[in-house]
C-alpha cells in the first residue's frame, strides 16, 4: 500500500508539487491563526491587539507569496521577475483582490482611516469597527435614520475605495465639526435681545467644545497648509419676506450633534417665551390684500 503511493507520486511529479504547495499554505494559515488566538489572548491593549494581529495576517500573506513564487519559478533569485509575470497573468481576473490588499497596505500605513473613526466613503457614512486585508466593515449612520444616529446595518467595503474617490474623515486630526441651524423671528421682536438670548445660549453650552477644540485646531493648522478659523459661536442676520432669520454657527464634537442641537433648541425656546412677547417665533405668513366680489343677478 505505502510502494503504491509513493510510485504514484513518483508517477505524478506535477501533483506532488502541487500537493506540497498546498500543504505549506495550510500550515501557513493554521500558524497564523494560532498566532492572533495567542494575542487576543495575552495582549490586553484593545489597540496593541488590533494591530498586532493585522500585522501577524500580512506577514502571513507575503510568506504565501514568497513559497508561491519559489514553488513556480524554481527559485527565490527570480522573485522579481515572477512576480511582474504573475501579476500580468492575475491583472484581469484579480483586479478587485489586488486592489483591496494594497488598499489595505494604504491604510494602515498613511493612516487614511483606523477602528473607532467616522468616515464617509463610497456615498456610505458610519463608524469603522474593523480593516482587514481585504473590507473595511463599517457602522451605518444615516440612511433612513435621521441625523448621526445607527441605522443598525454593518456595512462590508472594499479597501480598493481608498484609491476610487475622496475619504471624509470626521475624527481624525481634529474631531469636532461646524454646525448651525436657523432661528426664524417675527418682525417687532426685539431683535437685540434676540440675538442676546440665542448668544448667550450658545456660549453657555458650547464653552466646553470651544476649549477642547481650540488646541486641537491649532494642532491642524501647524500641520496643514490652511487659514486659521474661528471657533467662537457665530451668529448671522438674514432679512427674508416673512421673518428675520438668526443663524446660528457653532463647533461640537462630531459624536454629538444631533444631542447638542436638541440642547440649544430647547433652551433658546423656553427663554424666548419667558420674553412675554418681546421675541416671538415666526411662522410661514400670507397675506391677502383683497377678496374678489362677483355680483349676482337673483332674477336670471
Amino acid at each position: 500500500m505505502l510502494e503504491d503511493i509513493q510510485n504514484w507520486f513518483q508517477n505524478h511529479p506535477t501533483t506532488t508539487h502541487i500537493l506540497k504547495y498546498l500543504v505549506w499554505v495550510l500550515v501557513i494559515f493554521l500558524l497564523i491563526a494560532w498566532i492572533r488566538r495567542t494575542l487576543k489572548k495575552r495582549i490586553t491593549n484593545d489597540t496593541l491587539k488590533y494591530r498586532s494581529q493585522k500585522s501577524v495576517e500580512i506577514i502571513g500573506y507575503f510568506l504565501v507569496i514568497i513559497i508561491t513564487v519559489s514553488y513556480f519559478t524554481g527559485s527565490i533569485k527570480d522573485f522579481g521577475l515572477a512576480i511582474g509575470l504573475l501579476t500580468a497573468g492575475i491583472t484581469i481576473t484579480l483586479q478587485e483582490l489586488i486592489l483591496s490588499i494594497a488598499g489595505s497596505f494604504y491604510i494602515l500605513f498613511v493612516k487614511v482611516y483606523q477602528p473607532g473613526d467616522r468616515i464617509e466613503i463610497n456615498g456610505i457614512k458610519g463608524d469603522v469597527i474593523d480593516v482587514d486585508s481585504i473590507y473595511t466593515t463599517m457602522m451605518e449612520i444615516g440612511e433612513w435614520v435621521s441625523s448621526d444616529n445607527y441605522s443598525g446595518r454593518i456595512v462590508k467595503l472594499s479597501n480598493a475605495f481608498v484609491f476610487r474617490g475622496p475619504v471624509y474623515n470626521y475624527s481624525q486630526d481634529f474631531p469636532f465639526v461646524w454646525d448651525e441651524f436657523n432661528l426664524p423671528i417675527r418682525y417687532g421682536s426685539d431683535m437685540d435681545l434676540a440675538k442676546t438670548i440665542v448668544i448667550d445660549v450658545a456660549q453657555e453650552h458650547l464653552r466646553q467644545y470651544v476649549n477642547e477644540s481650540l488646541s486641537e485646531w491649532k494642532s491642524v493648522v501647524d500641520k496643514y497648509y490652511i487659514e486659521d478659523a474661528n471657533v467662537d459661536p457665530t451668529l448671522a442676520i438674514t432679512i427674508t419676506d416673512n421673518w428675520m432669520q438668526l443663524n446660528l454657527r457653532y463647533i461640537v464634537d462630531y459624536k454629538k450633534r444631533r444631542i447638542t442641537k436638541n440642547l440649544l433648541n430647547e433652551e433658546i425656546a423656553k427663554r424666548i417665551q419667558a420674553t412675554n412677547g418681546k421675541v416671538e417665533l415666526a411662522s410661514t405668513t400670507i397675506e391677502i390684500v383683497r377678496i374678489p366680489t362677483d355680483t349676482i343677478d337673483k332674477k336670471k
